[in-house]
């Protein structure tokens, strides 16, 4: 059966007024606002963890044992002996007893290996040694002014529940 049309050639028929249109997208579920107590609450970031980035940079892993201090202070003093730092015999020294201060810190703690971790940048030499154990002994407050005396730039301690351990650290001044 033809339709008939009329003689603009439509056929008739009127379309709908307004045109349908597609239903807005739906916003997506907008998580829950805080409650009035915790506004007032102060927003804790978390601690980032230690990273040594864009700069040379050594590692290792060794075993909790006696000797592990000195091996620590030989593996440091080579290493930088290899990056071209050429230490005389006292700065030498210093950096050892730096290291083997520190790495007898982190075996004091108990855990079963320690991380040692060297960088340098700027004629300076960053040591840091991981202890890899939750459970702390108290530090002591002595370690900190033994490695100042022995010249360094900077020292610390701190505790990283992420990392699971005590981190040592000592910035030592390589130029002189």
């Amino acid at each position: 059966m033809a339709v008939p049309l009329n003689a603009d050639g439509e056929d008739g028929h009127r379309p709908d007024y307004p045109p349908k249109t597609p239903p807005p997208p739906k916003k997506p579920v907008e998580p829950p606002r805080p409650e009035g107590a915790a506004l007032g609450a102060v927003l804790v970031r978390p601690r980032l963890a230690a990273r040594i980035a864009n700069r040379r940079a050594a590692n290792w892993t060794l075993e909790s044992a006696p000797w592990t201090p000195a091996k620590a202070g030989r593996y440091i003093v080579g290493k930088l002996g290899e990056w071209g730092h050429h230490l005389d015999s006292d700065r030498e020294a210093n950096i050892t007893a730096v290291t083997v201060l520190l790495a007898r810190a982190a075996l004091t703690d108990g855990g079963r290996r320690i991380s040692l971790h060297l960088a340098d940048q700027d004629h300076q030499a960053l040591i840091l040694i991981l202890s890899h154990q939750s459970d702390h002994v108290p530090e002591d407050e002595g370690l900190l002014r033994e490695v100042t005396a022995l010249g360094v730039v900077s020292c610390g301690t701190d505790t990283d529940q992420e990392d699971g351990g005590r981190r040592r650290w000592a910035l030592i001044d390589l130029s002189g």
